[in-house]
């Protein structure tokens, strides 16, 4: 930690995790404009197009997001309203801070039991019981394995879903538990970023959840190093 509220890995596994989220996250960015690009081009030059590229980057977009929001949890770049917190004492900013933690745990636990609960049932998998928080699992629960996207092709290596989760029927389209995968993986990073920058606020090796001043803090310090060399 290079700061209040400003993140920095720690040792090779959390440098190693750091670099891989980086990486995700420039791969997702790079295939939609890849994809995009190369639609416009088959469109407007060879009057053509790749049909399910427009499926795949909506895709795309929806991981990007949903990834990118567990990120900036992490790095602390989510943005938010501190008038109030920066004016009052710093161990009311300590108590704010554990407030603001305690309800992001509250959402991150009520967002991962529905991100499972919708996913599930494209899995073959079971839901959950229970109206806010799981209480078990719904035998009831119906099977939307057969469920598949509209345009996205399936692909041979995937072809061991058909029997895992669609009691062997092939697939047609690539089945729809595959894009939709992101939500329970999302929303369970979510809940575990949101831990560890509880643990970090606790431990006094951050302020806040949000970035703060951050920004206006490297403008100003941009501003005094031109005067310096003038």
């Amino acid at each position: 930690m290079s700061g209040p509220g400003r993140y920095e890995p720690r040792g090779m596994l959390g440098k190693a995790v750091h670099e891989l989220e980086e990486t995700v996250i420039a791969v997702l960015l790079g295939l939609m404009t890849l994809l995009t690009f190369v639609n416009v081009i088959m469109r407007y030059v060879f009057n053509s197009m790749v049909i399910w590229g427009l499926e795949v980057v909506l895709v795309l977009f929806a991981w990007l997001v949903l990834f990118g929001m567990t990120y900036a949890f992490k790095v602390t770049a989510n943005l938010g309203v501190d008038a109030i917190i920066s004016i009052v004492s710093p161990r009311a900013r300590y108590v704010l801070a554990l407030m603001a933690a305690g309800f992001c745990l509250l959402y991150a636990l009520l967002i991962a039991k529905g991100a499972w609960d919708y996913w599930a049932p494209f899995a073959g998998l079971q839901q959950t019981t229970g109206h806010w928080f799981p209480t078990g699992f719904d035998p009831n629960t119906r099977d939307r394995a057969f469920f598949e996207t509209d345009q996205v092709p399936m692909l041979e290596w995937l072809r061991w879903l058909e029997d895992a989760i669609n009691q062997g029927e092939s697939y047609s389209k690539m089945p729809r538990m595959i894009p939709y995968m992101i939500l329970p993986i999302s929303a369970a990073l979510l809940l575990l970023r949101i831990i560890q920058v509880t643990i970090r606020i606790i431990k006094g090796e951050q302020q806040s959840m949000i970035v703060s001043h951050e920004v206006e803090d490297a403008l100003e310090e941009i501003a005094q190093n031109r005067k310096g060399q003038v």
